[in-house]
């Protein structure tokens, strides 16, 4: 059987050049907003597309501590604070579009270089950020990634979730299932009409009582919050079911 370690840095290697991308059309999205389009409303409720893009930067410099931690061995805090990190936000949304899109930049540059600095080895290494399990230092980079992803549709300048590389979002889904098993959670069977995958929501005890079907980008999008369920299909027909905050 193969050690982890190789495994480990072979997915962090694909991770990295998926951020690059992911990052690029990031830039290419933000790159002519006005100072007024960056105070404007983003999709997500009480942010601006200031916000987003604020939080997408404090993101990435949270994230490159983390892999501080798995290269030196330093417990190296992804925040001080939540209440750190929503400050930063806060005051950092209103600032001019141009000091928005230089500091995204500069820190997923910075996040990319701390990311080149981590031996294979690293990557195994196990961290934990301000919420949630501890993960292994590759996993890091899967967060990055699905940060990019979520909140550029969350700017809502023309990039939507039929825009998702189709392997984020069939791995997205993969993964967000299981922040939907609680008691609040709908009994529900999620069928991905591009791969023919299926997932389970809800009570693991409960069995389904409603079949949804559709792309995997449209059945994330509607189970993380980013869309009202357009281009799913209910079995029996009838209303989606409403599910609980990603």
């Amino acid at each position: 059987m193969n050690s982890p370690v190789p495994d480990a840095a072979a997915k962090a290697a694909e991770l990295v050049q998926r951020i690059d991308v992911a990052t690029a059309r990031v830039l290419a999205t933000v790159a002519r907003i006005t100072d007024e389009q960056a105070r404007e409303p983003s999709a997500l409720p009480g942010w601006s597309r200031g916000h987003v893009l604020t939080h997408l930067s404090r993101n990435a410099d949270g994230l490159a501590n983390l892999l501080i931690w798995a290269r030196t061995g330093v417990v190296t805090p992804q925040y001080p604070s939540m209440e750190v990190r929503d400050h930063q936000i806060a005051t950092g949304a209103d600032r001019p579009a141009r000091e928005l899109i230089v500091d995204f930049a500069y820190s997923a540059t910075a996040f990319g270089s701390e990311a080149a600095q981590l031996r294979d080895v690293d990557w195994a290494a196990e961290v934990s950020g301000i919420r949630g399990a501890p993960h292994p230092a590759w996993y890091t980079l899967w967060r990055r990634l699905s940060e990019l992803e979520i909140h550029h549709v969350d700017l809502d300048a023309g990039y939507r979730p039929v825009d998702w590389p189709p392997e984020f979002a069939r791995e997205c889904l993969q993964r967000a299932v299981s922040s939907f098993a609680g008691p609040d959670s709908p009994a529900a069977l999620l069928r991905v009409a591009d791969n023919g995958a299926e997932y389970r929501i809800g009570p693991p005890e409960q069995a389904p009582t409603v079949t949804i079907t559709g792309p995997s980008h449209a059945l994330l999008a509607w189970l993380v919050g980013r869309s009202d369920g357009g281009g799913l299909t209910a079995t029996p027909a009838g209303p989606l079911p409403s599910v609980p905050p990603w």
